[in-house]
């Protein structure tokens, strides 16, 4: 289960080809557009994209926005029964521009150059009743659920008595709980299995500046203390990943992943895939280590995608022969 701020990312691509005769700004040609899934819809079709069965909840509004949405979710087969309609409020928008020389979708993705990000959205909190309704539903679906992951924008969805009330009823379950904070919630999530802040996250919880690895170290133990967690997986974009967890012997332990993207492409919504590929292997029963390690992979995949990508089972399998590959050519090349 994907709980949190459903988005609707929106694409508008085309030629910038002179200046406005009426301001210093560039003119944009409009030649198509396409739209996707942002924020925690983009969590939810990572991990239907690796074959995960996923339900989603969030709010949307009623709108044009909204029904994009829905069409694209139901064709990925992920479930909607969790989502709520809020017709006072719009359906969470972002929509990138997106100029190019080239003239089909793909060249705009791939090759364009990103001008302007326009936003339309409200943050304030959710009515009480549509509270009621998505803490109701959350819990009467936790009998068939695996794993639950927070995809937390920041946009009323999640609230501090929404991650108690799951803390307190799938903890005894069993149930991990993947999340990934925002800033203003970072230190409501005590109690949950993991969260998978970036460093920029982590170091404004801690309120310190992260630019040595003895800084990073001292964030990674402090917010692994204060939150009670099992796990902290901090994303540090060219740098990497690292793993902050306690062994069963309760012994720190901190494990570094190097960045094995290549070219990247946009780092949009690659903290998404890395929170829904950790929470789907978790769920797999896999170790902390192992997950991080998917979830690195994973990332580095999606960085080379323009737009809020996804990752394949043949995309993920031919990343981890790579490595492995990899790996083995340096051990050997150790030998000599």
């Amino acid at each position: 289960m994907v709980i949190g701020d459903i988005i609707l990312d929106k694409y508008l691509w085309g030629d910038v080809t002179r200046i406005s005769p009426e301001a210093p700004v560039p003119v944009f040609d409009t030649q198509g557009e396409t739209s996707g899934c942002g924020g925690a819809a983009n969590v939810a079709q990572n991990i239907a994209s690796l074959k995960g069965q996923v339900e989603l909840v969030g709010v949307i509004g009623k709108d044009r926005a909204a029904e994009k949405l829905l069409q694209k979710l139901n064709q990925l087969n992920i479930g909607v029964t969790g989502i709520c309609i809020d017709s006072e409020r719009p359906t969470s928008t972002k929509t990138r521009v997106i100029a190019c020389v080239g003239t089909s979708h793909n060249d705009a993705l791939q090759k364009g150059q990103h001008l302007l990000r326009i936003d339309n959205e409200i943050k304030r909190c959710l009515p009480t009743t549509l509270k009621e309704t998505l803490m109701s539903t959350v819990l009467s679906q936790l009998a068939r659920i695996d794993a639950i992951v927070f995809a937390d924008y920041d946009k009323g969805v999640v609230s501090r008595r929404l991650i108690r009330a799951l803390v307190a009823r799938a903890t005894p379950l069993g149930i991990p709980i993947i999340a990934d904070p925002k800033q203003n919630h970072f230190w409501h999530y005590d109690g949950v299995t993991a969260i998978t802040p970036n460093q920029k996250e982590a170091a404004g919880a801690v309120q310190q500046e992260i630019s040595d690895e003895l800084e990073l170290r001292t964030a990674g133990e402090e917010i692994l203390g204060r939150l009670g967690v099992k796990a902290v997986l901090i994303t540090r974009d060219e740098q990497g990943m690292t793993l902050f967890f306690r062994n069963p012997a309760q012994e720190l332990e901190i494990m570094h992943l190097p960045a094995n993207s290549g070219t990247v492409t946009d780092v949009t919504g690659a903290g998404d895939t890395v929170a829904a590929v950790f929470a789907l292997s978790i769920a797999a029963g896999n170790d902390m280590r192992s997950a991080a390690r998917l979830s690195s992979l994973a990332g580095g995949i999606v960085v080379r995608k323009m737009g809020c990508a996804t990752v394949t089972p043949a995309e993920l399998l031919a990343e981890i022969r790579d490595e492995e590959t990899s790996n083995r050519l340096n051990d050997e090349n150790t030998l000599f």
